[in-house]
């Protein structure tokens, strides 16, 4: 098999296998009264990005989307179909590809102790486009909106994209080895 062959049918499986690590853990979800639950979404969406690097990333979290837009039950709650993305949590959905593209970017930072800081740009998009869209369905203003299902969050999320970061570290060592 010619290396470049067997280099995109490793990133193929890699991106198939981060698509099925994300729908797992967006089943671990805490309901709250508020329609967004909590759930591991974003540190497997930033665990993603950050191992897979933008492009395959992006593959893979958009093959997730595209799965639950075609009502395969990948999103939290076992929820699937387009009426997900756009309801209440399709913003945050949505904001999955910012994050994922952001922590993707990672690579191609030199300064290793900087390389992390991007997925915290990608968090806060996907904060931004959720908190709008779920302050469109609700009729709500925009700052009621983010304490209600931004706020609550931002602490957990970005504890997520710091320990996705960490655990990427070691996977893309990992990974590497199999290269």
């Amino acid at each position: 098999m010619k290396e470049n062959t067997r280099k995109r049918t490793l990133n193929l499986i890699l991106a198939a296998l981060f698509t099925a690590i994300t729908a797992v853990l967006s089943q671990t979800a805490i309901p709250t009264p508020f329609d967004v639950p909590l759930t591991l979404q974003t540190f497997a969406v930033a665990f993603c990005g950050y191992t897979l690097g933008v492009k395959w990333g992006f593959a893979s979290i958009t093959a997730y989307i595209l799965l639950g837009t075609v009502g395969v039950p990948v999103f939290s709650g076992f929820k699937g179909g387009a009426q997900v993305l756009f309801g209440a949590t399709g913003g945050f959905i949505f904001g999955f590809l910012f994050l994922v593209l952001l922590c993707g970017f990672s690579h191609i930072i030199k300064n290793k102790y900087l390389k992390f800081l991007p997925g915290f740009g990608g968090l806060a998009l996907c904060h931004i486009w959720g908190t709008v869209q779920y302050a469109v369905i609700y009729k709500m203003q925009v700052i009621p909106a983010f304490l209600l299902v931004s706020a609550p969050y931002l602490i957990k999320d970005a504890v997520s994209v710091a320990a996705a970061y960490l655990l990427s570290l070691y996977t893309i060592k990992l990974i590497k080895k199999i290269r």
